[in-house]
């Protein structure tokens, strides 16, 4: 059993050696978790209210590492470009490492991107875009950078090769390393680093699941968030395939419960409808009711399947945020991420304020 002078001479030891590594290593390289203050996950939203109700947080966690990976046109690039546009939307300052030499500007555009801000790169080894990448989240100035995509990223002794030339484990190795410099500079700087990956197939696998990503292991462990993107319909109007129901896995989250899935209808040209995510929410919260094909708002019916009803939303941007604040309100999410106990009552207050003040404007009406 230890006395009291015991303790006191730990304690005083422990300070001493606190003092001399903040001497040395500068104030902050060492402290108390309690003297951090607000220990809420600070994030971005992704652009989508369904994926941030899905990732737990209300976002993507700043400072994080996070992984978009799925099959070819599911959709990976899309949601990078939506939580550019959020970042954007904020007054933040984003990258694009377009190592698939593939981006197109009127699409992002269209999804709300201001391009003239976009800073773009388009490297021509791997080595160079992870440097690039390096040097901006180092700099401190920029909010987030995407990477699109790591299967692009070739070693450059690859590209100085000859065809055919065995290279193995080289991307493997330079992610490896590349993700051991990045980490530390990405939490510094509260950048936050958004991974694009594609899927291969395991050689001679008879069992489980056959499916892999490129680049080796290191992006899975470093990830404090991955996503698996993959279409699971086509939307139709009249005949013409105008979209995709996709779903989005969280695969890994270490700043809430993982395995939720945030279905989407990614819409050609348009990205991410926020309409059909606010009709699927709503309608399972009973805020819009849904009798058979008809979906009812209040005493309004507003479309006749669901196609209609998105329509309607669309045309009444009023009736649209009243809607995606009550969702909001009961999923707890704000528009820069998850509510505190205060914001949700003031939230819900000024709910409730509205809502009494809409029933005397109908009182007066009649």
């Amino acid at each position: 059993m230890s006395t009291n002078s015991d303790d006191a001479n730990r304690r005083k030891a422990l300070d001493e050696a606190m003092k001399k590594i903040e001497r040395n290593y500068g104030k902050g390289s060492i402290m108390r978790l309690g003297e951090q203050g607000d220990r809420r996950v600070s994030t971005i939203p992704s652009g989508s209210l369904s994926l941030d109700i899905a990732l737990g947080v209300g976002g993507y966690p700043k400072g994080r590492i996070i992984e978009v990976y799925g099959p070819e046109s599911s959709g990976k690039t899309t949601v990078a470009l939506h939580a550019i546009a959020e970042v954007q939307k904020r007054g933040g300052i984003a990258a694009f490492i377009d190592a698939e030499h593939a981006l197109d500007p009127e699409y992002a555009a269209n999804l709300g991107v201001n391009i003239d801000e976009l800073l773009l790169s388009q490297p021509d080894t791997g080595e160079q875009g992870l440097e690039i990448a390096d040097a901006l989240v180092s700099s401190g100035a920029i909010d987030m950078v995407v990477v699109d995509s790591v299967a692009a990223l070739v070693p450059r002794a690859e590209i100085e090769g000859e065809m055919g030339d065995s290279h193995i484990g080289l991307q493997a190795r330079l992610m490896s390393q590349a993700l051991r410099k990045l980490s530390g500079s990405i939490n510094k700087t509260k950048t936050i680093a958004l991974f694009i990956n594609q899927i291969r197939e395991k050689v001679g696998v008879m069992f489980g699941n056959p499916e892999t990503t490129p680049g080796g292991r290191a992006l899975k462990f470093y990830s404090t968030i991955r996503l698996e993107v993959r279409r699971a319909e086509q939307i139709k109007e009249s005949g013409d395939v105008i979209g995709n129901r996709t779903k989005i896995k969280i695969v890994k989250n270490k700043v809430a419960p993982p395995f939720k899935v945030a279905e989407v209808d990614i819409m050609y040209g348009q990205g991410i409808s926020k309409e059909g995510e606010l009709v699927d929410l709503a309608a399972d919260l009973d805020i819009i009711k849904k009798s058979g094909s008809w979906y009812s708002y209040g005493e309004d019916r507003i479309g006749q399947g669901r196609e209609n009803a998105k329509q309607y939303l669309k045309d009444n941007p009023e009736i649209l945020a009243e809607v995606d604040r009550q969702v909001r309100l009961n999923f707890g999410i704000g528009a820069d991420g998850k509510l505190t106990p205060e914001e949700l009552e003031a939230m819900q207050n000024e709910n409730n304020e509205e809502a009494g003040q809409s029933h005397l404007d109908l009182a007066e009406d009649e």
